[in-house]
């Protein structure tokens, strides 16, 4: 398959932005950015997980009505316990599958439950972009518990994607921390010419975790606004309906 065909019309390519950990400069910041360029993103969220949260739901609530996915990052964000901050006891090398499903489900049915304009249609984040629970002979992958869940599920990867081929049960995304709006527009660029999905994961915008520089973000959507006729921006959802339907016509063709 040539470059480009695999998008509708004339897109190129397609990028998701997407934000990890509710964060609430998230909010401040870049959901008014989005909302005013008429762009959609995909924040994944820990539900009951910080002291803020129940004072942020509203605010939540919100952004998801107005077409903004929000998404399945587990109530409790398991990380390898490699990590300081996660030498608490609750940490992947000490999970089983059991505890990992837990933690996903759990914040499914608070995600159902919030904003149920969504149908249950979302997608997953893996926590710290680790995808395995125990450790030496007994360590073992949880992607096919994500698998049964979700459509696709956000990870971490060198390169864009090929929507032809990528594992949606393992998309690649770019993390960017202190990066510029050149060279965010720039990976886009590139994945649009060879007719890849590009996915941009942040946490901080403005401030806050491995935060973005504002005007670096502004820059980014302000530069997909403008290409919107060549560049698909969307939810990780959207792009993921929209390969998985791709995908089946080929199938039956």
């Amino acid at each position: 398959m040539t470059k480009g065909n695999f998008w509708p019309d004339d897109i190129q390519g397609a990028v998701s932005l997407t934000f990890d950990d509710g964060a609430i400069t998230q909010l401040d910041n870049a959901v008014p950015c989005l909302d005013d360029h008429r762009l959609k993103g995909t924040f994944y969220v820990n539900p009951g997980r910080k002291q803020d949260w129940t004072d942020l739901v509203p605010r939540w609530q919100e952004v998801s009505r107005n077409g903004h996915e929000i998404g399945n990052h587990t109530t409790r964000h398991p990380c390898s316990c490699n990590f300081k901050f996660s030498r608490e006891g609750y940490c992947l090398e000490n999970l089983t599958l059991a505890d990992i499903a837990e933690t996903i489900d759990d914040a499914t049915e608070a995600l159902d439950a919030l904003f149920p304009e969504q149908n249950g249609n979302r997608t997953f984040c893996y926590p710290c972009y680790q995808t395995y629970v125990g450790e030496g002979e007994g360590r073992e992958t949880y992607v096919p518990l994500v698998a049964k869940r979700f459509k696709t599920a956000r990870g971490w990867g060198e390169r864009p994607n090929f929507p032809e081929v990528v594992d949606l049960s393992y998309a690649w995304s770019w993390a960017v921390e202190g990066n510029t709006a050149e060279e965010l527009i720039a990976y886009i660029e590139g994945a649009s010419k060879k007719g890849q999905w590009a996915i941009i994961c942040m946490h901080g915008v403005g401030g806050q975790h491995l935060s973005i520089d504002n005007n670096a973000f502004q820059g980014l959507v302000k530069h997909l606004d403008e290409n919107r006729h060549r560049i698909q921006t969307d939810t990780m959802i959207n792009i993921a309906e929209y390969i998985l339907s791709k995908r089946s016509g080929e199938q039956r063709n």
